[in-house]
């Protein structure tokens, strides 16, 4: 018969191998993701005289204008939550950031009464939909040395929303 220890030992193996097998697929999983599995990861092969050569497609959705054209208006309100704690809509009405009213398409560093990062100002002449894209994907990167501190939005979709929702707003 077994007494007690041996029953725990027998329980504590159990438990180990349970524990490693589970690490070791989830470990395995981040090493080898199926979700890159039968793509293309952005390089195609090319016939050229000399043999085959690689070419990098930049290309991986959706480009903007196309977004823009079926962007949500409630979801870009929504996508403005995140930027209400610094930015408002009214316009003259600035927060820690400038007023958004009539921001596209509006000269940078137009906002009256507001001290603008040098960074910021020197990046672009107006704020296109193009150059609000580009900044709204990562600001510090789109303007080093820039004030805001948001991380950015890294979906195409939330962008294209929160710019066609801001297009309605005084333009």
């Amino acid at each position: 018969m077994f007494d007690t220890m041996t029953l725990t030992k027998i329980a504590a193996a159990f438990c180990s191998a349970l524990l490693v097998l589970v690490l070791g697929g989830w470990i395995a999983d981040k090493i080898y993701s199926p979700a890159h599995h039968g793509e293309d990861h952005g390089v195609a092969w090319i016939e050229t005289d000399s043999g085959p050569s690689e070419e990098i497609i930049v290309e991986d959705g959706p480009d903007l204008a196309e977004l823009l054209a079926f962007a949500d208006l409630v979801k870009g309100a929504k996508t403005f939550k995140k930027c209400s704690a610094c930015h408002k809509l009214k316009d003259g009405a600035n927060g820690v950031g400038p007023h958004l009213y009539g921001v596209v398409n509006r000269d940078v560093g137009a906002v009256s009464g507001f001290k603008y990062s040098g960074s910021l100002v020197a990046v672009a002449q107006s704020w296109s939909a193009d150059n609000l894209n580009d900044f709204l994907t990562k600001p510090s990167k789109y303007a080093p040395g820039t004030k805001m501190s948001f991380n950015g939005l890294s979906k195409p979709s939330d962008r294209a929303n929160l710019i066609a929702y801001l297009g309605t707003i005084g333009n």
